[in-house]
């Protein structure tokens, strides 16, 4: 295989975006602020609201998407008789936000239904019908953006949001978890209100996860939440404590914000945290060694928004998670956003890719001490 710069720099020459457009991403690009050695530039574009990333075998990176409802790959050229190039996978799926790959196989996370293409790098321009996994998933469309992701013992994970701002309802504000072909379904966390992002931890396997806080309880509470599951069925709160230590006015009465397992980490109010990886690419500085690099998306319901960039959570010494500290920020001006980060995705290279649904983009951040 070829190097990932190198694969990078042929890539770079695909677009679908029109000429107008792509001086003004390139104007808006500048305006990102990150640390010293650190830069940014397109890795993708001409996508439509893409959102949750995942790597394929050959270096093929897959987006989902929410509004467009198409599923992309985007292939760059490593001598495997494929053209490097912007593919569409699937189209007209109904909130097809989620997206992860395993042994050859691309699995998509629809609203109600979990796909599986097969042998899909070799067939990128004329993709295989799908494989259903599974369609026992709620149809509620609200919070009903699926994330996937396979952990370390090889079980597929799937967050089902509450269809709601705050209420009850069974079999809603859970991650799932199933064998690769569906079956075995169960609860793997509880009390989540709506989750659009998890990892697991390269040397414990514990999965950490974002959640969005509930809305309409004013601009600076509840906090979105950076969560860690050690015991699968634990309950994180919801609906009933939010952030740790706030019960809920309509449902946390009779509650103990103790009776839940609080956040490892608040992210700020209305932020929505949603993808998140943790950095084990070997190039960033020490600093980001295991760090969690985070994106939010950006608050919608605030008086003075905030959110609409890139955070990372260090780790001390003792393995704590420190607060999260602001890394790629510029996608908002003032009040008014260009962009909006979803989900992070580290390559081989040890750069990170980042996905826009806004900007309708794909970005790619690298380091170079010089």
């Amino acid at each position: 295989m070829k190097h990932w710069f190198g694969m990078f720099c042929a890539l770079a020459m695909i677009s679908a975006t029109p000429t107008g457009q792509a001086a003004d991403l390139s104007d808006n690009l500048k305006k990102i602020r990150l640390p010293d050695g650190f830069s940014i530039e397109i890795f993708a574009e001409g996508l439509e609201g893409p959102r949750q990333l995942a790597l394929g075998d050959h270096g093929t990176v897959f987006a989902g998407t929410s509004k467009s409802g198409n599923v992309y790959a985007v292939h760059i050229d490593d001598g495997d008789n494929v053209a490097p190039g912007l593919y569409v996978i699937d189209q007209d799926l109904d909130l097809a936000n989620g997206v992860a790959f395993r042994f050859g196989s691309l699995y998509v996370g629809a609203l109600d239904r979990i796909l599986r293409y097969d042998d899909i790098e070799s067939m990128l321009d004329h993709p295989p019908e799908p494989d259903v996994v599974t369609t026992d998933l709620p149809d509620k469309s609200h919070h009903g953006r699926r994330y996937l992701r396979f952990g370390p013992d090889d079980f597929l994970y799937v967050a089902v949001g509450a269809p709601c701002n705050v209420c009850e309802e069974v079999g809603f504000a859970e991650i799932l978890r199933m064998y690769p072909d569906g079956s075995g379904m169960g609860i793997h966390a509880k009390g989540v209100r709506n989750s659009v992002g998890y990892a697991f931890h390269p040397d414990t396997g514990e999965m950490w996860f974002t959640d969005n806080g509930r809305d309409m309880l004013g601009d600076d509470i509840p906090s979105d939440e950076l969560n860690r599951v050690t015991v699968a069925g634990q309950h994180f709160g919801f609906p009933y404590c939010h952030q740790g230590n706030l019960l809920d006015p309509e449902f946390g009465e009779g509650k103990s914000c103790d009776d839940y397992v609080p956040p490892e980490v608040n992210l700020g109010p209305h932020v929505a945290a949603l993808g998140l990886t943790f950095y084990t690419g070997g190039v960033f500085p020490e600093r980001y060694n295991k760090a969690l690099f985070i994106a939010r998306h950006g608050s919608w319901n605030r008086a003075e928004k905030i959110g609409y960039d890139i955070a990372v959570v260090r780790f001390d010494e003792n393995g704590q998670p420190m607060a999260p500290e602001v890394f790629a920020s510029g996608w908002l001006q003032g009040q008014q956003a260009w962009g909006r980060p979803v989900d992070v995705l580290q390559l081989p290279d040890g750069s990170l890719l980042v996905s826009d649904d806004t900007a309708n983009v794909i970005y790619r951040i690298s380091y170079s001490a010089d």
